[in-house]
């Protein structure tokens, strides 16, 4: 589109403005474990070892001189405040409870040998069954596909009004 002429009246609305005409634009969510300003490279996790290497959590082996800070996982862990929850129930969980747990965790692995920040806070086992807590958000859906396509049964994603917090249950 040719621009218009100085004083003609008409301005070009900004593009990302319309989105907030047509009530579509998002609003901004803060995130305490996200990273305020971009850290220092190479920044390494005192708890975990992660390293913070362009741009990115690694694992990498640490270099001399590096700067230190605690990486989001290792934050969410301490605080114990969960980006992702996994319930886990059924006849079939009870029967088979060791081998269930042995697939969570391998898909735990998994996941972390990949990305560093993606960990299993911890693994509650109660009456009604067990409920696994995650720092990340797709760490459940990774292990509930995983029960799933292993152990079929019924799978159930929910986001819940706080976007930055996954709910899945697995029952089987």
């Amino acid at each position: 589109m040719k621009p218009k002429a100085k004083g003609s009246g008409f301005r070009e609305p900004r593009r990302d403005r319309v989105t907030h005409w047509l009530g579509l634009q998002k609003e901004y969510l803060h995130d305490t474990y996200k990273s305020r300003g971009k850290l220092s490279e190479p920044t390494v996790c005192p708890q975990c070892g992660a390293l913070f290497h362009k741009g990115r959590w690694t694992w990498r082996p640490r270099p001399a001189g590096a700067h230190e800070e605690i990486c989001p996982a290792c934050h969410r862990i301490r605080d114990d405040y969960p980006a992702g929850i996994l319930e886990l129930s059924g006849p079939f969980l009870e029967t088979h409870k060791e081998e269930v747990l042995n697939a969570v965790r391998n898909q735990e692995a998994q996941a972390k040998r990949e990305h560093p920040l993606c960990r299993i806070i911890k693994i509650d086992e109660k009456a009604e069954g067990i409920v696994i807590t995650t720092t990340d958000t797709h760490l459940p859906r990774r292990i509930g596909e995983t029960l799933w396509h292993a152990y079929h049964g019924e799978l159930d994603l929910h986001y819940g009004q706080d976007p930055r917090l996954i709910r899945m249950t697995w029952r089987g």
